[in-house]
């Protein structure tokens, strides 16, 4: 059984996403993504706080959107209808391949690079390797990682394809700097990031990523389907850097909670799901994580505040 998120459309069906069901799958399907998020960093200009990275949910799937190379450009994209890959070039050039289980990240990096070769893009990864994920081994010789059960991966998609929508109605509502709804290959979580506009202290020891990715103070949002860490998918909130005060200040609804090791604001998906209303009770959640870091930072949440416009 699945609850609906309530919009201005027909509702669509929350599926159950239980980490444990697919957890082979998601960390095949992390790496693929990570080898093409890496393909975009090699192409693209540099945009602040890393923007010129991530992918983007499509209506179909996931995409890097347009990458320079030359005088033309090229796409590649995640197509989750047709569980296919795909790279057009502003050209005309087009090449796909297929996404089935038994395709091992090795053989995934394989085809990609072949497929890029075809269409005359000589991309290459200056480190082809995954990042933060606990295995150095290089993609091309991870032939561990190669489950791809479609239910899942269609099932987690369809989430994304919700929350991607309702985290820009979010975005909406604010006048300050607010980043694009990205999802982060690193990581996996779908995100948005609100920003004060008031630099940050330098991190000590930050490595060039994290220095550029809190330059300044910011409350982010996102959605990930869990980890070792969260073995369960969940709606997330922090507020960096973190203020005093922060976890003790009010969330809502009332199945959200500060994470025991501190500063993280948490909704599961699970309890979101069964939720009357798991829209309102969704936006609920990230407005009430805001306050709850606007406030102890002393950010001026009502000069950020935005009316939708009738």
């Amino acid at each position: 059984m699945s609850e609906r998120i309530d919009g201005p459309y027909s509702p669509i069906a929350l599926p159950s996403l239980p980490l444990e069901d697919w957890k082979d799958t998601k960390e095949t399907l992390h790496r693929y993504a990570q080898i093409v998020g890496k393909v975009r960093l090699e192409c693209s200009p540099h945009r602040n706080h890393w923007w010129n990275v991530p992918l983007y949910v499509t209506s179909r799937g996931l995409t890097t959107g347009p990458n320079p190379y030359g005088d033309e450009t090229f796409e590649i994209s995640f197509d989750f209808i047709a569980d296919e890959l795909q790279i057009v070039t502003s050209a005309g050039g087009r090449v796909s391949f297929a996404l089935e289980d038994g395709l091992s990240v090795a053989e995934f990096y394989a085809k990609l690079f072949s497929a890029l070769g075809a269409l005359e893009i000589g991309v290459r990864l200056k480190n082809a390797r995954p990042f933060e994920l606990g295995d150095d081994r290089p993609f091309e010789a991870d032939a561990e990682h190669a489950s791809y059960e479609e239910e899942y991966v269609h099932r987690w998609w369809r989430i994304l394809t919700q929350v991607d929508q309702l985290f820009k109605e979010f975005a909406g509502r604010f006048y300050g700097k607010t980043s694009p709804v990205h999802l982060f290959w690193h990581g996996f979580d779908l995100a948005v990031t609100r920003f004060s506009a008031r630099r940050a202290p330098e991190r000590e020891g930050a490595d060039k990523v994290t220095r550029e990715a809190y330059s300044h103070e910011v409350i982010s949002f996102g959605f990930w389907p869990g980890d070792d860490n969260t073995p369960a998918p969940a709606f997330y909130s922090y507020t960096a850097p973190e203020p005093d005060g922060l976890t003790g200040q009010p969330l809502r609804p009332e199945a959200a909670f500060w994470a025991p090791e501190g500063g993280m604001a948490l909704l599961m998906y699970d309890d979101l799901r069964k939720a009357d209303s798991p829209k309102s009770t969704l936006l609920e959640f990230m407005e009430s994580a805001y306050e709850a870091g606007a406030r102890a930072a002393s950010w001026d949440v009502e000069d950020f505040r935005a009316e939708p416009v009738r």
